[in-house]
């Protein structure tokens, strides 16, 4: 069977059709974020991905999507295949550092505006719920009308996504079914999602016959380490839950953490993303290229 389109979800392709589009970003991101009719995104730029500390030492982090709206808000999205506690640390990590990178010396405050999170998760984390959304923000604990603004979190399960769950909100059912219902099986585009006309557009950019031959070789290989990672993950929490004891389930994580290490690095990929992915510091990523 030959390929016509590409997974949208993968690294390579989510960052094509959502890195230089800007109509095509804010439509995503009025559909899947929590935002009111006052609220809505007209306009943004983008600002680079790689977020870099104030202070000197401080740890730098890559993200799939940044830009900013005219009223000065921080839109961040991030795309991920698997779900991990050291995962949502990082988004906690990565939106903290977007709202004090706002400071300047001498400004005040209040100036402060909003940074809105959005993580496409194709995994479940949440298995005592059937809700495929979970919006967070700062909320008093006993009154939750009681909020502090400044940041919004939003985390949306992909796999747990079916049309007839959000029927009220049509361009949000159309981009989650453009991202879950693509994939190189696919043959037809439903006329729905085509004919909506940044979805239409973004199916274009799936289609095979647009990427080159690098883009391909990155794309197998993308998938190739998701399945990796996929498969040290249950080894560890096999061989923690075997040992029955917490450090056994840390040093599995540990020992998964520097497989995928290893593997991103033959694969080519830089060390920062590598750290960034995996929580592996740089004397580790500096063991694991000697032993190459």
């Amino acid at each position: 069977m030959i390929m016509k389109y590409l997974d949208p979800k993968a690294d390579l392709t989510f960052k094509k059709i959502f890195g230089n589009h800007p109509k095509r970003l804010i439509s995503l991101l009025n559909a899947l974020l929590p935002l009111s009719e006052e609220e809505q995104i007209h306009e943004i730029k983008y600002l680079p991905t790689e977020l870099v500390p104030q202070l000197e030492g401080g740890k730098n982090t890559i993200v799939d999507v940044l830009c900013t709206d005219v009223r000065g808000r921080k839109f961040c999205v991030e795309m991920q295949m698997e779900w991990s506690d050291a995962f949502q640390q990082r988004v906690l990590f990565n939106a903290s550092k977007l709202y004090v990178s706002q400071a300047k010396k001498g400004g005040k405050y209040s100036e402060l505006q909003p940074v809105y999170s959005l993580n496409l998760i194709n995994d479940i984390f949440a298995h005592d719920t059937p809700d495929f959304i979970h919006n967070y923000r700062i909320v008093h604990d006993k009154d939750s009308n009681k909020v502090i603004e400044g940041l919004h979190f939003t985390f949306i399960e992909l796999p747990k996504f079916t049309p007839h769950s959000i029927a009220d909100k049509r361009m949000m059912v159309l981009w989650l079914r453009f991202l879950t219902e693509i994939n190189s099986n696919t043959k037809e585009i439903p006329s729905d999602l085509l004919n909506d006309p940044e979805i239409g557009k973004a199916v274009e950019e799936l289609e095979i016959s647009g990427f080159t031959d690098a883009e391909l070789r990155a794309y197998d290989k993308f998938w190739d380490s998701v399945s990796v990672e996929r498969t040290l993950i249950d080894d560890s929490y096999q061989k923690g839950m075997e040992k029955g004891r917490a450090e056994g389930i840390e040093e599995g994580m540990n020992q998964r953490s520097l497989e995928i290490g290893r593997k991103m690095l033959a694969n080519g990929m830089d060390e920062a993303s590598v750290m960034d992915m995996t929580g592996l510091t740089a004397e580790e990523i500096k063991l694991l290229k000697a032993e190459m």
